[in-house]
């Protein structure tokens, strides 16, 4: 040992020939104290001398051990401490199976074995499956299923964070990155493998310190280190490519997503796994719906990984209900814990035969316990639960906020009834209704463009006949909540400089961090109602933004996120022709209920619409909904829906009235308006009756649990208390 160090005494090699012998007692001593003997031996040897690279053409004086034939494979500590092993894992086989991803792995062993620069990176969003991709060439290494130059090679995955960590001084980062490197470098056998390979910039670095990317530069031009890192393509973006010298030393690798058959024979690969670990069984329709499903509703997430979170999350949920323990568990639990306390008590009341039975009878209750429990452990070690299609729709309904009996099974009846249910509360617009149904009906049936929003319609008419109505109703019926509707009053965006606000201001301007008002809600809520009101009165740039919704389903904002809107309905309101509704003549006005002139005003507004707006902007509409004036038969029927929303605050005082024929005639006369539709009924309604009848509440005359009868007498309404508290008879309160 002396003289391969080239010392002139043995003296100072004794500590490492002492730690050769494994068997030897300062081996023992060290073992004793959980220290690394290579290690150690290693780092004494570097100390006396740095250019030290083995003793018998060992690396660093470590043993060699045999590995698989008659080769031998050189130890690698520091690979051991900061590293895990791809390559063991798989021959373990404690890794998931890799399925499909060929052509990616065959490009990665291309890369792997160049002369030169032999580094692949993978690039690709997350969740994609990048790191199984590195899993899979692990794999092949143990299968054999490489070319001769790879046959022996290890995968190697490397934990910077655990580095970094405990690195106190300066130069201890950079020393541990170096014993890596030498190993790799002498063990001529290990494909280093860095996730995130990002974060390799700028790790470890501090004041007149290099970072990790600095420091193994060298060694990836030379070929001296294989390296395959993986990380997405903003942050490599961010990262990577703005260092040209440490770019250039890998080569890129593209990973899509995979498509959706692919994804899945992939979820059924991997199905076995998930149904060994929750005791469960994976239908085929489940693992179909899973990745149907997950596509089309989880949006921000890519396939596999969304779906084999699906997959998942479904069989943990199956193996909660599975494993709960059942009721006369619970039951027998407090019996027993009860006759405890009362057999204490009974000791301590010195009441010893009491206690004596408490006892049996506590005895007696574990027994049953211990039984019951035995059996049910039994019935359910090798039972498996069935989990199919609907326990998937609901972890989908559950991530999404969708009501599961509105996404699937419910969609039949709810899009076969959706006309009836809306026209209970938009009155007079069965046509504009019936519009919009059947297109809901042909998205729901999946013959629309799927790279398009669910709906998306102009709604013009005069002012006041329900078209924002509309919108919520069919934010109600469709998503089963009226927050799902996203409402954007277009006169707030009638400058140039408002439209930003849409998307989210641009970096370096006020706002840039709190996102876009209209980018923001439906990225939080992709399932809603977008309605656009008064849209002609919003700046020409408004329209532009338009364009890319309602072709692409997308839009992006201020950070570069795509924003998904293909599970929305677009809805864009304007007054555009109002002007000319109010020359009733000319328009056939004054009779709402002639189809033919109903034609005729439809006809009109389409004009006008084209005057307004661009032909591109029109184009890409569905449908463009004319929405009928409101007729005197339609405002009774909306007098009756204001008298019920009345009628329904004043239950919350327990107080109710009765309108005789006279007062609905005296509301119907003062709320018929048909140039503003129903919004004067509304007033009328405020005015006549909740006003009045505001100040006899306030007032004391009308108490709770009263029925007041409502009349008119000289155009007013007349109050009648129909059950009084201190008489017996009817008194009056007002007129």
């Amino acid at each position: 040992m002396s003289k391969t160090l080239h010392h002139t005494t043995s003296a100072r090699a004794h500590p490492a020939e002492l730690l050769r012998e494994g068997e030897g007692v300062a081996a023992r001593v060290l073992k004793n104290l959980d220290i690394d003997i290579d290690l150690c031996r290693q780092e004494i040897l570097h100390e006396l001398d740095p250019n030290f690279e083995g003793d018998d053409g060992v690396a660093a004086g470590m043993e060699e051990e045999e590995s698989g034939g008659n080769k031998k494979q050189v130890k690698t500590p520091a690979l051991k401490a900061f590293g895990r092993d791809l390559t063991e894992i798989a021959k373990k086989g404690e890794m998931d199976p890799v399925i499909g991803r060929a052509d990616e792995i065959e490009r990665v062993i291309q890369v792997l074995c160049r002369r030169t620069k032999n580094n692949p990176v993978l690039l690709g969003e997350a969740g994609v499956g990048k790191t199984a991709i590195v899993e899979g060439l692990a794999q092949e290494v143990i299968k054999g299923n490489v070319p001769e130059i790879l046959r022996e090679k290890r995968v190697i995955t490397l934990d910077l964070a655990l580095m970094v960590a405990g690195t106190k001084y300066r130069g201890q980062f950079e020393e541990r990155i170096k014993a890596v490197m030498d190993e790799i470098r002498r063990a001529k056998n290990v494909i280093l493998f860095i996730d995130e390979l990002h974060t390799i910039v700028g790790a470890g670095s501090a004041e007149g310190t290099m970072d990790a990317s600095n420091i193994i530069k060298p060694a990836l031009s030379r070929g001296e280190m294989q390296c395959v890192g993986a990380t997405t393509l903003n942050e490599y973006r961010k990262y990577i490519e703005k260092d040209a010298a440490l770019e250039r030393r890998f080569q890129s690798v593209k990973v899509e997503p995979p498509s959706i058959d692919d994804t899945i024979d992939i979820l059924k690969g991997l199905r076995p796994r998930y149904e060994d670990h929750h005791k469960m069984e994976l239908t085929d329709a489940a693992v179909m719906a899973a990745v149907r499903l997950s596509d089309r509703y989880i949006t921000g997430r890519f396939l596999p990984d969304k779906a084999i979170d699906i997959m998942d999350e479904a069989g943990a949920r199956a193996r909660i209900k599975a494993m709960t323990r059942p009721p006369e568990v619970k039951n027998l639990e407090l019996a027993i814990e009860e006759t405890r306390i009362k057999k204490e008590k009974a000791i301590k009341d010195q009441k010893f035969e009491e206690a004596a039975s408490m006892r049996d009878e506590e005895k007696k209750a574990k027994e049953e316990l211990e039984n019951t429990l035995a059996e049910w452990k039994k019935n359910n070690e090798d039972a498996r639960v069935k989990v199919d299609e609907d326990e998937i729709m609901y972890v989908v309904a559950k991530w999404t906020g969708i009501p599961l009996k509105r996404m699937e099974q419910g969609d039949v009846q709810k899009l076969l009834s959706m006309e009836k249910e809306i026209s209970k509360i938009v009155v007079g617009q069965s046509s504009a209704v019936e519009t919009l149904c059947k297109a809901l009906r042909r998205s729901r049936a999946d013959l629309k463009d799927p790279a398009r929003p669910i709906g998306a319609f102009m709604m013009l008419g005069p002012t006041g006949v329900g078209k924002t109505l509309l919108a919520k109703s069919l934010a109600v019926n469709m998503f089963g909540d009226s927050k799902s509707l996203v409402q954007l009053d277009m006169s707030e965006y009638m400058e140039k400089f408002n439209v930003s606000r849409l998307v989210g201001s641009p970096p370096g301007y006020v706002g840039y961090e709190e996102g876009g008002q209209l980018t923001e809600k439906v990225r939080r809520n992709p399932y809603s109602v977008v309605l656009f009101d008064e849209v002609e009165k919003a700046h020409p740039d408004v329209m532009n933004m338009l364009l890319q919704i309602l072709e692409e389903g997308k839009l992006t904002d201020s950070f570069g996120r795509q924003v998904d809107f293909r599970n929305t309905i677009i809805l864009l309101t304007s007054n555009v022709g109002a002007e000319r509704l109010k020359k009733g003549a000319t328009m056939g006005f004054t009779a709402p209920d002639d189809e033919q002139d109903y034609e005729r005003m439809k006809e009109n507004l389409t004009e006008e619409a084209k005057k307004v707006f661009r032909p591109e902007f029109l184009n890409r509409f569905d449908d463009i909904v004319v929405f009928r004036s409101l007729g005197k038969e339609e405002l009774t029927q909306i007098l009756d829906l204001e008298l019920a929303k009345v009628e329904k605050r004043l239950a919350q005082r327990d107080l109710h009235f009765e309108l005789d024929e006279s007062a609905r005639d005296l509301l119907r006369d003062h709320g018929y308006d048909p140039a503003y539709g129903a919004r004067p009924m509304r007033r009328a309604v405020e005015k006549h009756l909740e006003d009045p009848m505001a100040e006899e509440i306030i007032r004391g005359n009308l108490l709770e649990g009263e029925t007041v009868a409502i009349s008119a007498k000289d155009d007013k309404l007349v109050f009648t208390q129909k059950k009084a508290k201190a008489k017996g008879e009817d008194s009056k309160v007002s007129s």
